[in-house]
C-alpha cells in the first residue's frame, strides 16, 4: 500500500488527493506511509456499495483477467503493472465507473 501511495503521489505531485479506502488490512496498517499530498478517507465497515473502487476493480478484472489462469503471482503482478496504467489513462471511463455524488462532494469539501 505504501508503494502504491508513493507512486500515486509522485504521478500527481501538484495535486491534493483524497483517496477513499475500505477496511482492508493493508489500508489500516500502522506501517502504511501516507504522502503529504494524500489523505485517506475510510469508509464505514461492511459498505462495499459506497466504495467507488469496487466498480473499478470489477472492470479491471473483466478487462485484464478475462477467462485466464496464471501460473504464478509474478505473472499476475506483471499483468497489473502493464494494464493498470493504461486503464488509468482513460479518465472519462473512470469517471463513469466510479463517479459518486457523495465522493465528488467530499472532494469538493476537502479543498
Amino acid at each position: 500500500m505504501s508503494e502504491f501511495l508513493a507512486r500515486v503521489s509522485e504521478a500527481h505531485k501538484d495535486r491534493y488527493i483524497v483517496m477513499v479506502v475500505d477496511g482492508a488490512s493493508s489500508h489500516r496498517s500502522k506501517d502504511v506511509v501516507v504522502p503529504e499530498n494524500i489523505r485517506l478517507l475510510p469508509l464505514p465497515p461492511y459498505s462495499p456499495e459506497l466504495n467507488p473502487c469496487e466498480n473499478i476493480w470489477g472492470r479491471q478484472r473483466e478487462r485484464l483477467f478475462p477467462n485466464r489462469v496464471y501460473n504464478s503471482m509474478k505473472e499476475v503482478v506483471k499483468r497489473l503493472e502493464t494494464g493498470v496504467p493504461a486503464f488509468a489513462e482513460n479518465r472519462e471511463m473512470l469517471r463513469k465507473i466510479a463517479g459518486r455524488e457523495w465522493a465528488i462532494m467530499a472532494i469538493s469539501n476537502a479543498n
